[in-house]
């Protein structure tokens, strides 16, 4: 009976793997195909064409912060010198017990509004003040009770001016033309795009001056050196092509822009659990897709947000536990939609993907263990055959972390040197040995702890752009 059971698992563990690679490389195949639109756009759409416009749509930053006090003033800085017509910032300092709301007040002189004009457009925590300062027209920070980041995006919204946000993460930075990258995409297609994310990038390693990256360098330490790898895999490899056939399920909440009349009509981030930024996402294409109207979900690559990556194996298993309650809390919330025709390719493709191969992925992979060990102890099987599943798995997985590569190599050539590439393909091998299977193990806590109401954010530090500059010593 065991033997029955185990031949059975081991046929559809071949089948899973077949179609999880199938899919991975179809998707692939999309963001290569997209990939020479994504050149000649990150070629010539130079923010000095765009930058002077009265034509280009005006765009409310939100930056919601928690504890930012350490990275807040350099954010702040940047974002209020990016090459963009006509923009505003709004920081939400969400009941920080640091001293975010200081440091900003002190160092661009805020007073509190007498009336700042804050609409009801959606539920959200009572603000407690608003700070503004003339010298600094464009910039507004919000006092508000913690209420989570979602919380705090909806009170920046509610006293949001123009058409567009942006949500941006407090410990990220843009690239002076990002938000000009973003604008020109959205401008082809107006009335049909409803969100557009960016790029995002480990700034760990990489030389920081006046809120700007002067100088690119891969992460000195490992945890981030495999973000790196991650992050270039997910949103090179995954999210162009996911995007090219509007199945894209998530915009980084590091760097989204959204139009904020359809953000509304949803009913605006939900608060409670974290995945905040899938969340919308799913609820965007659901009310579109309801009410029948034509969208599109779009991903700019060209459009560059730089953040700190977690560089400790505690804070990267915080962050991982609480994406994996984001993401199982999300599918239990919208599971009526996989296998649905109604909702097309999010139905047919995007949701059951995400069920079946991302929430699920790390319980195959633990009863996959399980089963090995009871080939070895039934002798079902010889080694030799568990090597070459287990080689067929590592080279599909790592050639598509080299197609990844190749995307970056053909639209932006940002490795300077050959050492980069190598140490990037290093790590992209390294992976398999050990960081993979972390990945698996803190999705699987995160689940635990969704089902025992956990939602605590887990530890989270900041260290000053200005540290993250220095050079590595010289042994």
């Amino acid at each position: 009976m065991l033997r029955d059971i185990l031949l059975i698992y081991g046929m559809l563990a071949v089948y899973y793997v077949m179609t999880v690679n199938l899919i991975y490389f179809s998707i692939l195949a999309c963001s290569f195909r997209s990939i020479m639109t994504v050149f000649r756009r990150a070629a010539f759409s130079k923010y000095n064409t765009l930058s002077g416009s009265e034509l280009v749509p005006s765009v409310s930053l939100l930056v919601p912060a928690y504890n930012e006090e350490v990275t807040i003033i350099e954010n702040v800085k940047c974002l209020l010198t990016l090459n963009y017509p006509t923009y505003e910032v709004i920081v939400i300092n969400d009941g920080s017990p640091d001293n975010t709301l200081g440091v900003l007040c002190k160092e661009f002189e805020l007073e509190p509004m007498e009336s700042p004009g804050l609409r009801n457009a959606i539920d959200c925590e009572q603000v407690k003040a608003v700070y503004h300062n003339p010298k600094y027209p464009h910039l507004y920070v919000i006092d508000k009770p913690n209420g989570g980041k979602a919380d705090s995006l909806n009170a920046g919204i509610n006293l949001s001016h123009y058409p567009l946000i942006s949500s941006i993460d407090a410990d990220s930075l843009l690239e002076k033309d990002a938000l000009i990258r973003m604008a020109r995409m959205y401008m082809e297609n107006p009335e049909e795009t409803v969100a557009i994310g960016g790029d995002v990038r480990i700034a760990n390693g990489c030389v920081i001056e006046n809120g700007q990256v002067k100088s690119f360098s891969l992460p000195r330490k490992m945890w981030p050196m495999f973000q790196a790898v991650e992050y270039l895999k997910a949103f090179l490899g995954g999210r162009i092509g996911w995007s090219s056939i509007n199945g894209l399920i998530i915009v980084s909440g590091a760097f989204g822009m959204f139009r904020k009349d359809y953000v509304i009509a949803v009913g605006g981030y939900r608060g409670g659990y974290p995945g905040e930024d899938m969340n919308i996402i799913i609820k965007l294409h659901r009310y579109m897709l309801e009410n029948k109207l034509p969208y599109k979900v779009a991903f700019c690559p060209e459009a560059v947000c730089w953040t700190q990556a977690p560089d400790t194996y505690h804070i990267l298993s915080n962050q991982r536990k609480r994406w994996g309650r984001g993401n199982l809390k999300n599918m239990l919330e919208n599971y009526d939609m996989a296998f649905n025709p109604k909702y097309k390719v999010m139905g047919l493709l995007t949701m059951p993907y995400n069920i079946i191969f991302e929430a699920l992925n790390p319980y195959f992979k633990l009863t996959g263990l399980i089963a090995l060990i009871g080939y070895a102890m039934l002798d079902m099987t010889h080694w030799k055959i568990l090597a070459v599943f287990w080689a067929v798995n590592f080279v599909s997985g790592y050639l598509f972390s080299i197609g990844a590569f190749v995307l970056e190599e053909l639209a932006f050539k940002r490795f300077n040197r050959l050492a980069d590439l190598c140490k990037m393909l290093g790590f992209a091998a390294l992976k398999f040995f050990g960081y993979s299977q972390l990945g698996a193990l803190w999705r699987v806590q995160g689940h635990i702890q969704y089902l025992r109401n956990n939602n605590s954010w887990g530890a989270m530090t900041r260290q000053s752009w200005k540290e993250e500059s220095k050079p590595a010593k010289q042994a």
